[in-house]
């Protein structure tokens, strides 16, 4: 077997693609929109919800990458390599959890859940500075895309140097 199953591959792009926007588009748009904005409990209401989502699917993920039958390791010829993408991939998976129970955390703290899905009149706080977990998400968030790209890195360094073409093993096709 050469290649992932393909519900495995589906997820993969998917929570990959889901969780760029959540970078890109999650923290940057949403931190300059004032917390007093209607705009601002519009862009929560969907940045909680896709949260959400990815969590939901990262579990979905895991599951499923326990029970199914994966191909063997990719071999970069090195061991500290090896061990390296070993980690990193261990290292998206817990960032990726810790990102959406941070974000949880955050929303526990500043009773989001009430104000956004329970239709509650409160307002949201002044600012989401003051709570420990909107750090904490914030770094995490920085880490994330720091692996993220270490990760690209490593497919380039398969693909371009080792020509393995690694991409194959998490991309749709006979799995033989």
């Amino acid at each position: 077997m050469k290649r992932y199953h393909p519900f495995l591959v589906g997820l993969h792009w998917l929570i990959a693609v889901m969780i760029l926007v959540a970078l890109i588009l999650g923290g940057p748009s949403l931190a300059e929109i004032p917390n007093d904005s209607p705009d601002k409990m519009f862009g929560l209401t969907g940045h909680m919800i896709w949260g959400l989502t990815i969590g939901a699917l990262m579990v979905t993920r895991l599951l499923l990458r326990v029970i199914a039958k994966a191909p063997p390791h990719a071999d970069a010829g090195s061991a500290a390599l090896n061990s390296g993408a070993k980690l990193a991939h261990l290292g998206l998976y817990a960032l990726v959890f810790s990102m959406v129970g941070s974000g949880i955390a955050l929303a526990y703290s500043a009773g989001l859940f009430s104000i956004v899905f329970g239709g509650s009149d409160a307002g949201l706080p002044p600012t989401f500075s003051v709570f420990t977990a909107r750090t904490v998400h914030g770094i995490i968030a920085t880490v994330l895309f720091v692996l993220i790209g270490l990760h690209v890195a490593g497919w380039v360094y398969h693909q371009f140097y080792l020509r393995d073409r690694l991409i194959s093993r998490m991309w749709f096709g006979k799995r033989s």
